[in-house]
């Protein structure tokens, strides 16, 4: 009996021959060598290293050969596996490095450029005044209150004691939206408000007693838009009703306020006036911020703020009326009160030295950006 015959290979693989792993391993180094991106690369990896590639194909075929013949097959294809391997490696650190150098050109940034080429907004002044205003009396125990800027002209004439022939009823002074005749409530008629003061007597009829309010809000009158005029302005008012109330707690809120807003040395007088709604009733003035009174009679020393009177008027003030109090429900005899206001254009003026009262309706924002983003 003869023995096995060792040296006849019984499957000829023409996929394992040397030429042709030579071959395989060529095709992907041109091909790395000829990938543009590491998209491409990505590609040529896949066709040239996954599991369907050429050289995978022929790793699995060692199998099929006879115990001698697979240690020099495995090593001929591990050889030109890992020469694939490492051209493909080489081939992805230029790619990298060249998708690096690119980025650095394409997305440099120019830092001299402004960093803001959007500017911050700024809320208007005007909001900021009020709102300041109006913080001054919230720490002091006063509620904010609101009322609509389309009044029934009984809330904004007839409540407040202005009699059906007082010249601010007229249309010289008030924007009329309806007449008396055209409206349901007690005959009368729709104005734009002129002054914030009916949202008091809102107050009174909604309100339980004491009370003490700070109306901000927008007034229109007539007026002519000129330097110091405009037909939409806004006022803040504040009132307060309570038992026992005078002259000289209104006084001492006036100087309050006065001195939160323009500083502690600052110094508040009453001049006698007449208003419908308040008896007695004052117009108030604060000392003046900038000459602190020293330009009175001294023309060395002239002041364009005050004119060198010393004094700045702010605004009207006085004890409600007690025809008011008796037309909103309140009891003269038991209650009293005092209230006051002022324009806040008037006010932003005296504080930051505006001289057009155009300029803060017009919208521009090189006017509005200098006063900042105030929260």
């Amino acid at each position: 009996m003869s023995a096995p015959n060792k040296s006849y290979d019984p499957v000829e693989v023409e996929a394992l021959k040397p030429e042709e792993i030579e071959r395989m391993r060529d095709e992907a180094l041109a091909a790395f060598a000829a990938a543009d991106s590491l998209e491409a690369l990505h590609e040529a990896k896949v066709a040239h290293t996954g599991p369907a590639s050429p050289l995978a194909l022929a790793n699995r075929e060692i199998g099929a050969l006879p115990p001698h013949a697979k240690a020099d097959a495995g090593k001929r294809v591990g050889q030109a596996r890992g020469a694939v391997n490492k051209g493909l490696a080489a081939r992805q650190t230029e790619l990298e490095a060249e998708r690096d150098a690119r980025v650095l050109v394409e997305e440099a940034v120019d830092v001299t450029l402004p960093y803001d080429r959007v500017p911050a907004g700024a809320r208007h002044p005007l909001t900021t005044m009020m709102e300041r205003v109006a913080d001054v009396f919230v720490a002091m125990g006063y509620e904010v209150a609101e009322g609509p800027e389309a009044e029934a002209e009984w809330f904004n004439f007839d409540a407040l004691n202005f009699l059906p022939d007082h010249p601010a009823r007229q249309m010289q002074d008030t924007f009329f939206v309806q007449g008396p005749k055209g409206t349901e409530e007690s005959g009368s008629g729709v104005v734009l408000r002129t002054h914030t003061s009916p949202v008091q007597a809102r107050a009174l009829l909604d309100r339980e007693l004491p009370v003490y309010i700070v109306c901000p809000g927008r007034v229109f009158r007539t007026d002519e838009l000129d330097a110091t005029h405009t037909p939409v302005f806004h006022q803040i008012e504040l009132l307060a009703i309570d038992e026992g109330l005078t002259m000289a707690d209104l006084k001492g809120t006036l100087d309050h306020m006065v001195q939160s807003l323009f500083g502690e040395d600052m110094k508040t007088r009453l001049r006698p006036n007449y208003f419908p709604f308040t008896e007695p009733s004052a117009e108030m003035d604060m000392l003046c911020y900038v000459c602190k009174g020293e330009s009175i009679g001294n023309p060395d020393r002239p002041c364009r703020t005050c004119s060198s009177e010393g004094w700045i008027e702010l605004g009207g003030c006085g004890m409600v009326n007690p025809r008011v109090l008796t037309a909103c429900g309140v009891d003269p005899e038991k209650y009293s009160g005092f209230a006051f206001g002022f324009g806040i254009e008037r006010m932003l003026m005296f504080r930051h030295n505006v001289e057009d009262m155009r300029d803060m309706v017009e919208g521009d924002v090189r006017f509005t950006r200098p006063f900042g983003m105030e929260i």
